[in-house]
């Protein structure tokens, strides 16, 4: 017994004579479908989609001509992944003009030859075929980059933070320093005025390069960096180097280079130094010169610093810490950040719960 073929093809015809001839040429190689008429046909169009091969299509017909199936297959953008062929007696340019514009592959003309009509109607489908493995093919390679992107965005964040824990072991700070400092930025940027204009996926970014602000301090020797009392002059200009190494040592890096969150991060490395009215390093910016996400981390750093107990001093009560940086004691900040933070801190507090601090 001959199987049926898996491959199905549409004859939509209200002669039941013409149904049969075209099913006759095509029945060695479609599992063939039928329809009377317009309506009939373009609810069977709707129902198997991209698994039809082809539709043959008449033009006169009742209820719905083929020309008004052919409207709505494009309105639905069905001629797109289906072939359409035009089996008409009608050779008007009129109509062959419109049923172009509509997206039909072919007009054959009545009556049929079959070699010709089966030979025309096969490369048209063989090249569809062609494109649906050749868009298969292009999703599968997209999604294996997507995937591998993945792998090395995630990548990419375990160096980030590799980095991070290595400036904690050679510091005297908590080990939650940098985790403290990236959640105060996203809160500040994400719950505040201060993010207008950002996307929740660059706060995320922005968070990221927050991690490795102090990665500088790598190059610090230890003496310097973990100092018990006042630096010297010599001491503090080598501890201000920081920003500058820190900043040379991501753009070293080629997955730090690619990944999404690089520009901001070597912009806080660099600059998260610098204050309001200039006074800072290394590079002296005023105002607005530093962007806001970096403010935003400078803020944050300072705000950490004296609430935390670190290797120099004890912490600092949260109402004391807020009353130096209001006061100017830590640096000129923007008037419109510490606005901000006045009215965030209660829940900045908060958060230090957890942690022992503040």
């Amino acid at each position: 017994m001959q199987e049926t073929p898996e491959e199905a093809l549409l004859i939509v015809d209200d002669e039941e004579i013409n149904r049969t001839i075209l099913a006759n040429i095509f029945a060695p190689q479609y599992r063939i479908l039928q329809a009377k008429d317009g309506m009939e046909g373009l609810a069977a169009i709707q129902e198997h989609g991209t698994c039809l091969s082809a539709v043959l299509l008449d033009v006169v017909m009742p209820h719905m001509d083929g020309i008004q199936v052919l409207r709505e297959m494009k309105r639905q953008g069905l001629t797109q992944f289906v072939p359409v062929f035009l089996i008409t007696a009608d050779s008007a340019g009129s109509v062959m003009r419109e049923a172009y514009d509509l997206g039909v592959m072919d007009v054959i003309i009545k009556p049929v030859v079959p070699y010709l009509v089966r030979r025309r109607v096969n490369s048209v489908v063989e090249l569809f075929q062609a494109r649906r493995k050749l868009g298969a093919e292009v999703e599968r390679q997209r999604d294996q980059l997507l995937l591998q992107a993945q792998r090395l965005a995630e990548m990419s964040m375990g160096m980030v933070e590799a980095l991070a824990t290595a400036i904690e072991f050679r510091s005297d700070e908590s080990g939650e320093h940098v985790r403290r400092i990236r959640d105060i930025t996203c809160y500040l940027l994400g719950e505040t005025p201060l993010g207008h204009g950002l996307s929740a996926a660059q706060i995320r970014l922005i968070g990221v390069g927050a991690v490795t602000h102090d990665v500088g301090k790598l190059s610090i020797p230890d003496a310097v960096l973990n100092k018990r009392g006042r630096l010297t002059a010599e001491e503090f200009q080598l501890m201000k180097t920081h920003t500058l190494k820190g900043a040379e040592l991501l753009s070293t890096i080629p997955q730090m280079r690619e990944h999404s969150a690089y520009a901001y991060a070597y912009d806080i490395a660099l600059h998260h130094h610098e204050r309001w009215d200039g006074r800072g390093y290394p590079h002296g910016l005023v105002g607005d010169q530093t962007p806001i996400w970096t403010q935003v981390v400078a803020l944050a750093d300072v705000y950490d610093a004296l609430v935390s107990k670190r290797c120099y001093k004890e912490a600092y009560p949260a109402h004391t810490a807020m009353e130096m940086i209001l006061e100017g004691q830590c640096g000129a900040f923007n008037p419109r950040l510490l606005g901000c933070l006045r009215r965030a801190e209660p829940v900045l507090r908060k958060l230090y719960q957890p942690w022992g601090g503040a």
